[in-house]
């Protein structure tokens, strides 16, 4: 029931957090295992997808870290990554959209998802994340002159 009734939205937030929709679908299953793994730890001062949007979002910056480690030794000469997947792409008019989000480096891409499409405030951010809060509103202002930049065209 739980998982039934708030897969979609965790599912899409890590799909427009990781870009990828085989990694989102791990990262889906991830989040799951810990919450219920941590459901004891849930103390009800907020709503449940309250919590469970935070879990989601320290599931996947966790994973990015991670990853990131990971890529910096397969990345071409020219400094682009090999083998990055193509984004999932939602039906309609949001395609230029989510393909101009998806070009956007992936931190910049991680605090626009964070502040514009989910709400956090740069402190919160901040805090998820481990970035300073002044390079969070950089990133956050680089994203949106490039995605202006983008749409523009």
């Amino acid at each position: 029931m739980l998982y039934r009734q708030h897969v979609g939205r965790v599912h899409a937030l890590c799909l427009r957090m990781a870009r990828d929709r085989s990694e989102a679908e791990e990262l889906t299953q991830e989040t799951f295992v810990r919450v219920w793994e941590r459901l004891g730890s849930f103390r009800g001062e907020s709503a449940f997808s309250t919590w469970l949007h935070r879990v989601t979002v320290n599931v996947v910056i966790a994973e990015l870290r991670r990853r990131g480690r990971w890529r910096e030794r397969f990345t071409a000469h020219e400094g682009e990554e090999v083998g990055v997947a193509e984004p999932a792409f939602s039906a309609g008019g949001d395609l230029d959209l989510e393909r101009a989000i998806a070009a956007l480096s992936p931190q910049a891409r991680l605090v626009f998802v964070l502040h514009d499409v989910e709400g956090y405030q740069h402190n919160e951010i901040a805090e998820l994340t481990g970035l300073a809060v002044g390079t969070s509103k950089a990133h956050l202002h680089r994203a949106r002159l490039l995605l202006r930049e983008e749409l523009s065209r």
